[in-house]
């Protein structure tokens, strides 16, 4: 008899559920939502009809519901969203300033062309080197080709 327990492989994702799969936090901004949502469409349906009183509510509700069921990177949304509006407002922008004048930038350039010439010229170089080998090869194997069917033609004669 085999009995095997299964264990979550990533125990800090482990969440414990309270009521039909969902943890407490979970729960709490499931039934703030819906308590929210629902005051302020019974409030507003009235004088503005249903579907716009829904929509009123939908920017009131996502942000509770949001709070209940979303995380990125270990943080809750409105950890998340205070960061977001800080680095909107706070975060002064990067300035980038050069430090190089066009003498030094018309070195470098040069120096560089000097660099690619020379691997150009080597890579001619080499270009030229296989090709010779290449040809050494082909005219080996055209000698061992003839070789062989001189051989063959000269034992079939014996």
């Amino acid at each position: 008899m085999n009995v095997s327990v299964e264990i979550n492989r990533d125990i800090d994702k482990f969440k414990e559920s309270v009521v039909l799969g969902l943890t407490a936090k979970q729960l709490i901004a499931s039934v703030l939502s819906i308590l929210v949502g629902g005051t302020i469409v019974v409030l507003t349906y009235k004088k503005v009809g249903f579907t716009l009183s829904a929509y009123i509510a939908i920017p009131i509700v996502a942000p509770i519901a949001l709070s209940g069921f979303y995380s990125f990177n270990g943080m809750s949304f409105m950890q998340m969203m205070k960061k977001r509006i800080k680095f909107m407002f706070k975060v002064k922008p990067l300035v980038y300033k050069s430090t190089e004048n066009v003498k030094e930038l018309k070195e470098v350039a040069t120096v560089m062309e000097e660099e690619n010439q020379k691997l150009k010229n080597n890579e001619d170089i080499n270009i030229k080197k296989t090709k010779q080998r290449m040809i050494r090869i082909l005219v080996i194997s055209i000698v061992f080709v003839l070789t062989a069917i001189g051989i063959a033609y000269g034992c079939k004669y014996l």
